[in-house]
């Protein structure tokens, strides 16, 4: 079905559906979330699955965790009652849904089985929603949250007829879908949607690829953000500093895709050529063991300390203590760390994956080196290390790419245009976005 219009009825609420909600590396949903409300939207969140107290590293994620509903871990009794009282109003709409769901996605056993749980979870977020008066659901990425959103949908639109207003949206990230769209049911999804919000061009371009035109939802590009007021500009606070090692900062999962260990490789290979250096890793991940024990047997104890997670509320100081940004990622979408690490100033070393040239320049608001390359990111960071102008200046303009492009404001006013809602606060006009592709678009 081709989605071809912006929705004629304007809705003031949406349901943000997440599969972890708040958690640290989700922190840019939050930061949309808030950046809508500012705005005037009702932003109601459901979280799949419930974030646990040790997780909950900031007064903001502890304030957003209280105003949550999650859906699994909720009394058997609300589940049966949902489904009990969609059957007993709407049993086509029930059997009619649950058969589209067992026919979506993969075609294997467990896929099927999976299937049947989005449902019943599908069924009690329809039941809240009904009772909150609400007809929209929005969901990032196209994972499990995406196939109940889409459930959810299907059944309103089967229970209460298709001018109810029942739709459903999504924010598409990359790279883990496009490496197995059939897995994701992504054609399927990009099909189903009302509208898809983009992080990036590259992303966009990605699933225009997936179907045929005229046959996908309505897209726009509408960037992941970050704060400038959080993350202010420090380039003078750091050339103020005393002589003495270069400060070099890592921010991310520690996951293979994002080269930790390409960083390590590099830090030693500097530590060779004679340049000082102090390395801080902030982030947890199933590498953080193999981490630990690579900084200890090739002697980095004195160099590279792995941090573990840090809440956004102490995130700041680190971009502050630090005078390099390197993430040496095999596989991006557009990182916020690197947004965050540009507005205050920070030179970057990164690579040109998917939407990350859409935010750095080569050269000009940071260096690029190719994936899992230590020596070229070692040259790279030698090169910052030698020449702190070369370093301020680089910041500089990193910082201007995201205010230009990167702030919440200008983001959470794209979406809210693309998904139909209603904003209250006029208080700033933006400059029109491009107009989103229609359905020939994808």
């Amino acid at each position: 079905m081709a989605h071809t219009a912006t929705p004629t009825a304007p809705q003031s609420g949406v349901a943000y559906l997440v599969s972890h909600y708040p958690a640290v590396s989700h922190a840019f949903i939050e930061r949309e979330v808030l950046a809508l409300r500012a705005l005037g939207v009702d932003v109601h969140t459901f979280s799949v699955r419930a974030s646990q107290p040790a997780e909950l590293l900031s007064q903001t994620m502890r304030t957003e965790a209280a105003r949550t509903t999650t859906l699994l871990g909720r009394p058997l009794a609300d589940h049966a009652r949902a489904q009990l009282g969609l059957l007993a109003r709407h049993p086509v709409a029930w059997a009619r849904t649950l058969v589209g769901a067992l026919g979506s996605g993969p075609r294997t056993p467990r896929a099927r089985v999976w299937q049947v749980f989005y449902f019943a979870e599908a069924v009690t977020l329809r039941a809240e929603l009904v009772r909150r008066g609400l007809r929209h659901v929005h969901v990032h990425f196209a994972n499990n949250g995406a196939d109940v959103a889409r459930l959810v949908a299907r059944l309103g639109r089967a229970a209460d007829g298709p001018g109810a207003g029942w739709r459903w949206s999504f924010s598409m990230h990359g790279p883990t879908e496009f490496a197995d769209p059939v897995a994701f049911d992504l054609a399927a999804k990009v099909r189903s949607a009302d509208a898809i919000a983009c992080i990036s061009e590259y992303c966009r371009a990605e699933l225009a690829a997936l179907v045929p035109a005229g046959t996908g939802a309505r897209t726009a590009i509408v960037r992941m953000a970050v704060d400038p007021d959080r993350f202010p500009a420090d380039a003078d606070l750091r050339a103020g500093r005393d002589e003495g090692a270069v400060r070099v900062l890592f921010v991310g999962r520690l996951v293979p895709e994002k080269g930790p260990d390409v960083l390590l490789d590099a830090v030693q290979r500097v530590l060779a050529r004679d340049r000082r250096v102090e390395v801080a890793v902030v982030g947890a991940g199933p590498l953080a063991g193999d981490l630990r024990r690579t900084v200890d047997e090739r002697g980095l104890a004195g160099v590279v300390r792995l941090l573990g997670a840090v809440g956004q509320d102490d995130l700041p100081a680190w971009y502050r203590w630090a005078d390099v940004f390197c993430l040496p990622s095999y596989a991006e979408g557009v990182p916020v760390v690197l947004m965050e690490a540009m507005a205050t100033e920070l030179p970057v070393v990164t690579t040109p994956v998917a939407g990350i040239p859409e935010l750095v320049e080569d050269g000009v608001s940071g260096h690029l080196v190719a994936p899992g390359d230590a020596a070229a990111v070692a040259d790279a960071l030698v090169r910052l290390v030698d020449d702190p102008q070369t370093r301020a200046a680089l910041g500089r303009r990193g910082r201007a790419r995201v205010l230009a492009e990167f702030a919440p404001e200008t983001n959470a006013r794209r979406l809210a245009r693309l998904l139909g809602l209603t904003v209250h606060d006029r208080r700033v006009e933006l400059p029109d976005v491009p107009a989103a592709r229609s359905a020939g678009a994808l």
